[in-house]
């Protein structure tokens, strides 16, 4: 059997998956809210929960904000700050009496959708997260690939490719740079561009639906969030040339986009023509908890 740790911001999720990624046993807690020692001991306690309802011990992977740095071996870019600087990986392994993978949780969403989802039958993958951040991950045969920084994946924190005039020189980012993809792509940037376009505060879900409506606001927003997102993927296509693209997040809800991406990639790829598939994850918000037990190998 296989845990896997999906630890966010304000749940941390656990499950249990057993011969072919058969679901055995989830379970979710709360995040304990700037304490790490509690955070470590909420994932021994559900990692001891799924273990004694399967009477089974298993290997543990956790998917989780940030990444370890290869320099410090301690975590870094994590949103859930009590995280950073911390040596996540070794000391759960202290707490658990086991080795432990550890992944960014966007990275984890990859591989699971590589593995046994919608791009089960690809051998270049790449997840894109579009939802509160912008992230993403790459497989290869299955094999997760972090890089040599791990950071591979990282599209939201590159430039917006293309930018037109009143796109430039774009939002600040919290890394500290301006134009970031992840500024434009974003729940919460379309969500902010549309309140400052048309005065009302709709969220990406409502927009999608004001869309579908009719609503020539909502379409109007939607049509520019799509063409800069075909932009953003077109330069991971010129790079990386997956044979599938994986959506998830919020924002991988919206229909549409999988109508007209492949025609507005087509504008920007450097390619006589394009055949990547764009299609949404099949586990959905699953995905990252799933893919961090895949994390042991298959």
């Amino acid at each position: 059997m296989r845990i896997g740790i999906d630890l966010g911001g304000t749940k941390i999720e656990a499950i249990g998956l057993g011969e072919g990624g058969v679901s055995r046993f989830r379970h979710r807690v709360s995040t304990p809210q700037g304490d790490y020692g509690a955070t470590l001991n909420a994932i021994a306690e559900l990692v001891s929960t799924i273990e004694k309802k399967c009477s089974e011990r298993a290997t543990v992977g956790v998917g989780t904000p940030g990444a370890i740095s290869p320099r410090t071996g301690l975590i870094k870019n994590a949103n859930s700050t009590v995280l950073n600087g911390q040596a996540l990986d070794r000391d759960l392994a202290h707490v658990l009496g086991r080795p432990v993978r550890l992944e960014n949780d966007a990275n984890c969403f990859a591989l699971s959708e590589a593995v046994d989802g919608s791009a089960c039958d690809a051998r270049v993958v790449f997840g894109v997260i579009l939802g509160t951040g912008v992230g993403g991950g790459v497989v290869i045969d299955k094999q997760l690939i972090s890089g040599r920084n791990r950071i591979a994946g990282e599209w939201g924190h590159n430039p917006l490719p293309w930018p037109t005039k009143d796109e430039l020189p774009g939002e600040s980012c919290y890394c500290g740079k301006t134009g970031c993809i992840e500024t434009f792509l974003s729940g919460p940037a379309i969500s902010s561009q549309f309140s400052a376009n048309t005065g009302r505060n709709l969220s990406v879900k409502e927009i999608s639906l004001a869309a579908d409506a009719g609503d020539q606001e909502a379409i109007d927003m939607l049509e520019v969030y799509e063409d800069r997102l075909a932009r953003g993927l077109a330069h991971v296509i010129n790079v990386l040339d997956p044979d599938k693209i994986v959506l998830g997040g919020g924002l991988s809800n919206v229909e549409r986009l999988y109508r007209k991406l492949p025609g507005l990639i087509q504008r920007y790829v450097f390619s006589d023509g394009v055949d990547t598939v764009i299609t949404r994850a099949v586990h959905g918000d699953s995905s990252g908890v799933r893919g961090a037990a895949w994390l042991w190998p298959v």
